[in-house]
């Protein structure tokens, strides 16, 4: 038998709220739902992207980066802070299929967003598009 587990109050609110930002490709309600010192880890660097400046930045940028972006699954952890969504999206002519992992403080921020994509070559396909398109940040 299956438990359906609860989101803390502040996870769901924030939760929905970035579906809705999704459903409708507008992030500029973003920074609302970041922590200061959130953090991004990308499933093409070791060193996480830290602030809520840069993550704003880096989800933003993907978002207009995946085509047919869609998702398919949510799974909260048993403390109702962490969720897990699992996407499906396209970069070009690359299908590729991921997971989010974002973590909410207890006002219901997000701390920490880490993403990891499958197969390879849609990894790739990202990650050189994203390159291409934050090229003037780089250094910063």
């Amino acid at each position: 038998m299956e438990t359906a587990i609860a989101l803390q109050p502040g996870a769901a609110n924030s939760l929905q709220a970035w579906h809705r930002m999704i459903a409708e490709r507008d992030l500029s309600r973003l920074p609302e739902l970041l922590h200061p010192q959130a953090v991004f880890r990308s499933p093409m660097a070791h060193t996480p992207y830290e602030g809520a400046a840069t993550v704003n930045l880096i989800l933003n940028t993907v978002l207009q980066v995946f085509e047919d972006f869609r998702y398919h699954r949510e799974l909260a952890s048993a403390q109702g802070a962490d969720v897990v969504l699992e996407f499906s999206a396209r970069v070009g002519d690359r299908e590729l299929k991921g997971i989010d992992m974002i973590r909410f403080d207890d006002e219901g921020k997000i701390v920490e967003f880490e993403v990891m994509i499958r197969p390879m070559s849609g990894l790739q396909a990202l990650g050189d598009e994203m390159k291409r398109r934050l090229a003037a940040y780089r250094g910063k």
